[in-house]
């Protein structure tokens, strides 16, 4: 009998032996009735039994089998699809759904084996049942990695906007303690609450700006007229302030006017000059030259010390990989965002940044068109 036939065939014995194996996916199964159970699974062998009785080329198998399958476009979702977001809202997680397709695969194999003559069983059947089980797997992780994504990215979203209120409430009363003049003990324990309350903001807001990347909503900028001269100039001032022992230089060339949004090109300069103190040698100063040209500013955060091998800087800018280094090396009290965010900024102004390093030094480079929006409407029209 061939394959196709048979699974039609048998289609209830063989939802009994998928209802059983998701039983046992605890704990998400416990409370799952017998229909919940069998969610699209009848769908899925249907879909499975149609492919097996569908003609296919020896180049479509061998497309197939290394996921080139075509994809049609506006299609609605398939039962495997379905199936997989249906789970993850049911609390099943990622092994426990492709553990259903290996249990299923088991289960039609052995069913059709033990029915059918030894020489009668159909090898082209059999690699392409193979091949249908996995292409169902396949839907089903990346619709069912989707889903997670998705909630993931809504948690965060809520978790930031919910912090917001009460973190406002612990710097304002913290402010409040430290204007009273209560004692010196009181003062100190005060900025150390407003020191603290700006590290969190700080970790809230890359946070919430990683967020809206994942979303593919981008960083969010209000780009207005300003001299990046004294944006900077300021910006340095305060990271002097705040890094007493260590020397930051700023090295200031040409017309620095332009259109940005000045509170974010400062939060890609500190992320920066942060950084190259961080990882720089200590007593060895910071370098920030800032170089107004024709279309763009060009501005430099150089420092001495260890260089970065090239496969580290391949992934230097990719988000969380920083905070994954640091937690084996020494404490970090950051999320390893800093230099992710400031890459999607300078993208955000139509620029770039870019990073290199040798035995003498590291350098990071952004490049900032003076007028993005000039910019974006050029490239509108040309398209």
């Amino acid at each position: 009998m061939r394959l196709a036939e048979f699974i039609l065939k048998d289609i209830e014995a063989i939802l009994v032996d998928w209802e059983a194996f998701a039983a046992t996916r605890l704990p998400a199964a416990a409370q799952m009735g017998s229909l919940a159970l069998r969610d699209h699974a009848a769908q899925i062998l249907e879909a499975i039994a149609k492919d097996l009785q569908s003609p296919q080329t020896r180049q479509e198998q061998t497309d197939k089998s290394l996921g080139l399958t075509p994809v049609i476009i506006s299609a609605p979702a398939t039962a495997a699809e379905t199936h997989a977001i249906l789970r993850a809202r049911s609390g099943f997680d990622i092994n426990q759904l492709a553990a259903e397709y290996r249990a299923l695969r088991a289960s039609v194999l052995r069913r059709w084996t033990d029915a059918c003559d030894s020489n009668n069983v159909y090898m082209d059947d059999l690699i392409r049942f193979n091949e249908a089980i996995d292409q169902a797997l396949a839907e089903s992780v990346n619709f069912f990695s989707k889903k997670v994504d998705e909630s993931r990215n809504l948690l965060l979203g809520m978790l930031g906007h919910d912090m917001r209120n009460p973190l406002a409430t612990i710097q304002a009363t913290s402010s409040y303690l430290s204007m009273l003049n209560a004692g010196g003990a009181v003062t100190e324990a005060a900025d150390r609450l407003m020191r603290s309350g700006a590290r969190i903001k700080a970790l809230l807001d890359d946070l919430l700006d990683f967020n809206r990347t994942n979303l593919g909503l981008g960083i969010s900028i209000n780009p207005c007229p300003l001299d990046l001269a004294a944006v900077f100039s300021d910006e340095i001032d305060q990271l002097r302030a705040a890094n007493p022992g260590r020397s930051i230089e700023l090295q200031v060339k040409g017309d620095l006017r332009g259109v940005w949004d000045g509170f974010r090109v400062q939060q890609v300069l500190a992320n920066l000059v942060i950084n190259a103190l961080k990882y720089s040698t200590p007593d060895t100063p910071v370098f920030v030259t800032i170089i107004g040209e024709k279309d763009e500013v060009r501005f430099d955060v150089k420092n001495t010390g260890p260089a970065i091998e090239q496969s580290t800087l391949n992934w230097i800018f990719d988000p969380l990989k920083r905070a994954a280094v640091d937690e084996h090396q020494q404490r970090n009290e950051s999320l390893g965002l800093g230099l992710y965010i400031a890459r999607q900024i300078c993208k955000s102004h139509g620029g770039d940044i870019r990073a290199q390093s040798s035995n003498a030094q590291t350098v990071f480079s952004v490049l900032l068109p003076r007028d993005h929006e000039s910019l974006t409407a050029r490239g509108n029209a040309r398209a």
